[in-house]
């Protein structure tokens, strides 16, 4: 079945304040952490006045999305939930002020999540999949999108060596009944957002079959996330260092989009906006800024 098509049941989607056709647009997701130990930044936007002026200059650079973190997933010292408020909240307040970017806050803390909504965030982006019993309560209640996001256990802790017989099936399995828990709380269907988690309790060889075989997460039928930036397994691919890993996380992210995702998070926003604009061009779906290459008649002299 075609990708293209599987890429949300519903077509058109209203997130937060903007609307998205992902039967033929791609939505850019930027990444803001608000955490002095964030994976690839490493508390560059730490401090509240640069994560909000990070999150307006990936707007004005073309993101239609900010995902704002106060907790990285990775192990590490435990931040309580007054804590990560007290990073995410002041962020998602100012950015709303100032633009009408989609804002996500990603936690896996329903008493996050509410302060995040109650602040002004239009998606809970949840990398434990519903992990906390009330997440599903409080993403019903309020009206906003989810993002459900395939991991093992609980974040922030050392975990055993990641083992699947089939990492595909099981992540579609594990997210199926994820979006089953999530309708039955009485959250909509269309406001679901899955994610397959590359990196996420799993090793190189497994984010690299869920690149190649998205195709099967695509066709759950629901928008699809793809969270592939300057992650471990393109590192290990390349044999290349955290600052030196954007061509091989473009390359990633355009297999992830042929395979019909349709949200990307990534760091570098404007070299992956035109990388995602020139899909849409490519695919017939967006026209050329301009025209002029070979348009105009040749002159003898």
């Amino acid at each position: 079945m075609d990708p293209y098509v599987l890429a949300a049941e519903r077509t058109v989607h209203r997130i937060g304040r903007r609307d998205f056709d992902f039967s033929h647009q791609i939505a850019v997701m930027a990444v803001i952490n608000r955490t002095p130990d964030s994976f690839f930044d490493q508390g560059a936007t730490f401090a509240l006045d640069s994560a909000v002026a990070a999150c307006v200059q990936a707007a004005r650079n073309g993101a239609d999305w900010v995902d704002i973190g106060g907790v990285p997933f990775g192990r590490g010292p435990i931040v309580s939930a007054e804590e990560e408020i007290d990073r995410v909240a002041p962020v998602v307040r100012a950015v709303a002020a100032e633009t009408d970017v989609v804002i996500s806050v990603d936690t896996n803390r329903a008493e996050v999540a509410q302060a995040a909504i109650d602040a002004g965030a239009a998606v809970i982006n949840d990398t434990s999949g519903l992990g906390d019993p009330d997440m599903a309560d409080v993403i019903a209640r309020s009206g906003v999108h989810v993002v459900i996001t395939h991991s093992v256990g609980p974040p922030r802790m050392e975990k055993p060596a990641a083992r699947f017989d089939d990492v595909v099936n099981e992540v579609r399995e594990f997210l199926v009944e994820r979006v089953d828990r999530a309708t039955a709380a009485g959250v909509p269907r269309e406001k679901i957002i899955i994610d397959p988690g590359h990196d996420l309790d799993k090793n190189t060889l497994h984010s690299l079959e869920l690149t190649r075989r998205l195709d099967e997460i695509s066709d759950i039928g629901l928008p699809v996330l793809a969270a592939v930036s300057n992650k471990d397994f393109i590192g290990e691919s390349l044999e290349r260092a955290k600052p030196d890993r954007l061509a091989g996380s473009l390359a990633a992210m355009v297999m992830c989009v042929e395979r019909g995702a349709r949200i990307l998070r990534m760091h570098d926003v404007a070299a992956s906006v035109d990388a995602a604009r020139m899909v849409e061009s490519v695919m017939g779906w967006r026209k050329p800024v301009r025209l002029e290459h070979n348009t105009h008649p040749t002159h003898n002299v």
